[in-house]
């Protein structure tokens, strides 16, 4: 498929997915939307890990206000229902890591688009902003459920209800963000993350995220039986056997991701 609103680049097992409308602060459109959720799919089945970023100043200004394929039909439940929810479904239930590398302003559905990925890698210039209440809205594209299991109830209350901005340094304090990086060492920390998780035991990230996500649905015993299956499958692997051997040999494991 060839894509207008974003680009898509796959090397050494890395899926970088940028969205690129940087005279628009990427603001999303349907067919962003649409071309993102492809592009998503598309890696998880290609790639060893999937890194969203975006062009120029922004990571994502949230919603296109302007986007008259939106505006001509404007039904909020709809697009959330039929746009939004497949591409968040992508990201979330994607088979590899997922990382969001959000490199400036990270507003509206464009913040929790970010925060739906396994790992969020913020530029200590970049910003959080949940700016639903400023035009009379709530949080959406998954943030109702994302903001108060990251932050805790009282901070995800509050960026609701005031709508001020999150600095990266708060995101990462507050723990709604895995790390905050210094702009000079942003780019080069994140594909080196990128990197370290395309290299790893695909297999057994997969089966972790399967555990960690599903958690908030289980008992502590259900939660529990769900580890031992989990971790029976991962210990018959490929992965297991060289990362033991790898370990006694005292040299770096040479995963195949199975």
């Amino acid at each position: 498929m060839n894509y207008d609103t974003i680009t898509y680049d796959l090397t050494d097992g890395v899926a970088t997915v940028t969205l690129n409308r940087p005279d628009k602060m990427n603001a999303l459109t349907t067919q962003m939307r649409a071309e993102l959720a492809h592009a998503v799919t598309t890696a998880g089945r290609e790639a060893r890990v999937v890194v969203l970023t975006g062009a120029g100043r922004a990571f994502c200004s949230g919603q296109d206000l302007g986007d008259r394929a939106s505006a001509a039909n404007l039904d909020l439940e709809r697009t959330l229902r039929d746009e939004y929810a497949p591409l968040l479904r992508a990201i979330v239930d994607c088979p590899v890591p997922t990382i969001s590398a959000v490199n400036g302003a990270a507003a509206g559905a464009g913040a929790n688009i970010a925060l739906a990925a396994d790992v969020v890698i913020a530029a200590e210039s970049a910003y959080f902003l949940q700016a639903f209440a400023r035009i009379g809205l709530i949080p959406d594209a998954g943030g109702t459920y994302l903001l108060p299991r990251t932050m805790g109830m009282a901070k995800a209350m509050g960026a609701a209800l005031f709508a001020d901005k999150i600095t990266a340094r708060q995101a990462d304090d507050w723990g709604l963000i895995w790390e905050a990086v210094a702009d000079d060492a942003f780019a080069a920390h994140w594909k080196a993350r990128a990197a370290h998780l395309a290299n790893g035991p695909t297999a057994a990230y997969a089966a972790a995220k399967k555990a960690i996500r599903g958690t908030w649905d289980r008992t502590f015993e259900d939660q529990l039986t769900t580890e031992a299956q989990l971790q029976g499958t991962c210990g018959k692997s490929r992965d297991f056997k060289e990362g033991v051997v790898a370990f006694m040999e005292k040299r770096p494991a040479k995963f195949e991701g199975r």
